[in-house]
């Protein structure tokens, strides 16, 4: 489960201009093309080259730990020295293959590039008229800028701020501005309806658009709530609904009633216990901060109609403002906690830039854009996104391509200070004597690990491993997908053998 405390207690760094960013990009793909030799075409893609370390003693070791992990499935890999892009050991790099959450990290990337480190998401509570006595001549509107950690507790505030500046009556509507960003259903439409990793996307965002459903026995029924709590704050929701139903599968059923507005779910009452709780995803995000902020203004007297949509951006003067974080501490908790709606904002936003600010129609047209992107920049060639956090089975990266963009950002580059810092110990607990920077990623029987080494001799290395047993994944029935028997095992086994090679690789290089 993600928290919804993602990135909390991380720190910023100072910003850097477009000319900084796309000069480091630019560098690191001159250094690898120099790497791949002079009679070879301009890439990214590191090459052997002569005088490269001979790499027999990685492969022996490399190839006894795969053979020992007995997975089951395919494994492809790639390690690099990160400076100069000689390949030190390689097995089928080029084979396509999913990369889960591995695709976080070039989505980070290409955050930085278009978006710059110190780029803050801002939601504005806009008045479309003057205030009067504290009468709002005009509409009050919650308009969005697709901050992906906007929570209850920051609508809050906001509410306070407006109370604070003297608004007491809104004579207007209430109003809500989604529309920075395209409004994404579900990021996969393959999962099950209630898997709380696998919510809608919009430009207003709310509590990683998750809604806290819970049950509680009573005689041969349940009592059910749904709201929208953090650790300070727990309003109720009305806008979704909950029952319970007769029947035995599926467990839950979502539908949306768009003449009320309404999101319900139905859930199986025999697969309810005496008591529990779960996050379930909320598709109309807007309708759900929306309902959010007016039981804030109601408790300070103001009472607002229920909104409605607004179909452009709103003119007015700024009540009050949630200023996020700079995007270097979003994307260290992007990559730490690997929440899927965070990368799937902040990719849609850098993809807005891209387009001198016109959003993308769908999410994966915005895919198209960064794979695109990572071609050109990043020698990704033979790698195909189709959405920004590697949910998707459908992406495809190569050992290669991944290597090739680690190379081309450099171990010291913009993506390394977001990179999560792993620790590795020993047997006897110590901490092993390498530095690993690197990002995981798990579907049900894929596992991938890509990111940098230091080595115990200062040596920095780029790799990414690929493994995944699609046979057993395709096996795996639509309403099993949360959980499906045998994923847990599987991944824990290819994870071991990833941080093994890692740790061969570390010794041996």
């Amino acid at each position: 489960m993600q928290s919804l405390a993602e990135g909390a207690g991380l720190g910023s760094s100072e910003p850097m201009s477009d000319l900084t960013r796309r000069a480091v990009l630019a560098s690191g793909l001159a250094l690898a093309a120099t790497a791949a030799g002079a009679n070879t075409p301009r890439s990214a893609v590191p090459r052997l080259r002569p005088g490269a370390d001979d790499p027999g003693r990685l492969a022996d070791a490399t190839r006894a730990r795969i053979a020992e992990a007995r997975l089951g499935g395919r494994v492809s890999y790639l390690v690099a020295d990160a400076r100069t892009g000689a390949v030190l050991g390689l097995g089928q790099p080029q084979r396509p293959m999913p990369p889960a959450s591995t695709a976080k990290s070039i989505t980070a990337a290409y955050a930085l590039d278009f978006l710059g480190p110190g780029h803050r998401f801002v939601t504005q509570l806009i008045a479309t008229g003057p205030v009067r006595d504290g009468r709002l001549e005009g509409d009050l509107v919650l308009a969005g800028g697709g901050d992906p950690l906007l929570t209850t507790d920051h609508l809050a505030l906001m509410a306070e701020a407006a109370y604070d500046a003297g608004l007491r009556e809104v004579a207007g509507g209430f109003a809500i501005w989604s529309g920075a960003l395209p409004h994404v259903w579900e990021i996969d439409p393959a999962q099950p309806d209630h898997l709380r990793y696998n919510p809608s996307i919009s430009g207003l965002n709310l509590n990683f658009n998750r809604v806290h459903f819970g049950w509680q026995a009573r005689g041969d029924a349940h009592d059910l709530s749904l709201d929208a709590r953090t650790n300070v704050h727990v309003p109720p929701i009305s806008v979704i609904r909950a029952r319970t139903d007769t029947r035995r599968l599926p467990v839950f059923a979502h539908d949306y009633d768009a003449s009320a507005g309404l999101e319900r779910w139905s859930v199986a009452q025999a697969a309810l216990g005496a008591s529990g709780t779960r996050w379930l995803p909320v598709r109309q995000s807007a309708d759900y901060a929306a309902e959010v902020f007016q039981s804030f203004a109601r408790a300070r007297g103001i009472d607002l109609p229920r909104a409605v949509a607004l179909d452009a951006p709103p003119r007015g003067a700024v009540l009050a403002a949630q200023v996020g974080d700079p995007l270097t501490r979003v994307l260290r908790g992007l990559l730490r906690y690997s929440t899927n709606l965070t990368a799937e904002t902040v990719g849609l936003s850098a993809t807005t830039a891209a387009q001198d600010g016109v959003p993308p129609v769908s999410l994966p047209e915005s895919a198209a854009v960064m794979t695109d992107w990572a071609r050109g920049a990043l020698g990704m060639r033979d790698s195909r996104f189709v959405d920004h956090s590697g949910l998707s089975g459908l992406s495809r990266v190569t050992a290669r391509d991944m290597v090739a963009a680690l190379v081309t950002l450099g171990p010291e580059g913009p993506l390394a200070p977001v990179l999560r810092e792993i620790t590795l110990t020993d047997d006897a607990g110590e901490p092993e004597p390498m530095r690993l920077r690197a990002k995981t990623g798990t579907l049900n029987f894929v596992s991938a690990l890509t990111g940098y080494i230091r080595t115990r001799r200062g040596r920095d290395l780029a790799f990414a491993i690929l493994t995944d047993a699609p046979v057993r994944r395709a096996a795996v029935a639509p309403d099993d997908r949360e959980a499906p028997a045998g994923t847990a095992v599987w991944s824990r086994r290819s994870r071991e053998m990833q941080f093994d090679l890692c740790r061969i690789w570390a010794a041996t290089a």
